[in-house]
């Protein structure tokens, strides 16, 4: 019988990550059946020995972990309802990005069929899928978890997140935020210092080194944010506005558009009105619980 060493693998959906993800597996020696709905995207995969199945329910019956990895929930639903029995007393894993309500949702369609299910989440691009540079996240049973970390760790490094479905795609989408919220403020300031003549390269190793700092502020505000208190060790949120007041300055004066620093400045308008102007920045994370 096979052990979580060299558990035979079903991956369906062969988009660029489906593909990475089925490379990784056949690289670390699992037997890897592969299945998608235009069959010439297995060409690659097959000529590194991964079977290709004429159809879905073959796909299944191949191995018993079933990774998929589609478009969105609709067509993982789609794509497996038909085929629902064929997964009874089977893994599946899903590591389509969606939402929790979709990765909750799938769980209880799955518990109802005895399928044992993970929802995942990849904080990678296909090119990284199989090296230490990639991340992935689940949510689900950890029995289930653990049953096949060894196998789900040939993907990257693999993080169990809890038993809650909907836990990976809760992550994936606050990683994000972080990521666009970096690189959205790194953007305008680059086009502030390109009205100066400074080129993006030369301003980007003091932006590592400002974002390299600003984990730090992360670190010591998640704490207080736990606590729900704000003591203003480094700056309050007072200070904090003064100085927006020149980010939008400089913003208007060289012509860079301000939605972005503006935006800021009204949620912190309404921290202070709240009375919150002596507190740490940590303190902001009350304007982000209230509904829009």
């Amino acid at each position: 019988m096979a052990t979580d060493n060299n558990t035979p693998v079903t991956v369906i959906g062969l988009g660029l990550m489906g593909q990475a993800l089925a490379g990784a597996f056949l690289g670390a020696g699992h037997a890897t059946t592969v299945w998608n709905r235009s069959p010439q995207k297995a060409d690659g995969l097959v000529a590194r020995g991964a079977t290709l199945a004429p159809s879905v329910a073959e796909a299944i019956a191949a191995a018993p972990l079933v990774i998929v990895c589609l478009t969105d929930y609709d067509a993982v639903r789609e794509v497996l309802e038909p085929v629902a029995s064929a997964l009874r007393g089977k893994t599946l894993v899903n590591l389509t990005s969606g939402h929790s309500e979709g990765g909750r949702q799938t769980a209880e369609w799955a518990a109802g069929l005895g399928i044992s299910y993970l929802d995942g989440a990849i904080m990678a691009i296909p090119p990284v899928i199989g090296t230490e540079h990639a991340v992935l996240l689940y949510g689900g049973p950890e029995d289930v978890f653990g049953a096949h970390e060894t196998t789900l760790a040939r993907l990257g490094a693999a993080t169990h997140l809890g038993a809650d479905h909907g836990l990976a795609s809760l992550y994936d989408v606050a990683l994000l935020s972080i990521m666009w919220g970096v690189l959205n403020s790194f953007l305008h300031g680059v086009a502030l210092l390109e009205t100066a003549g400074v080129k993006a390269t030369t301003f980007s190793p003091l932006a590592n080194q400002w974002i390299g700092a600003v984990t730090n502020f992360v670190s010591a505000y998640a704490e207080q944010i736990d606590e729900g208190a704000y003591p203003a060790h480094d700056a309050t949120i007072s200070t904090h506005w003064a100085t927006m007041v020149h980010l939008i300055h400089e913003s208007k004066a060289t012509g860079v558009p301000v939605e972005l620093p503006e935006f800021v400045a009204r949620l912190t308008d309404r921290a202070i009105a709240a009375g919150h102007g002596k507190d740490s920045y940590a303190a902001m994370i009350e304007q982000f619980r209230k509904p829009s």
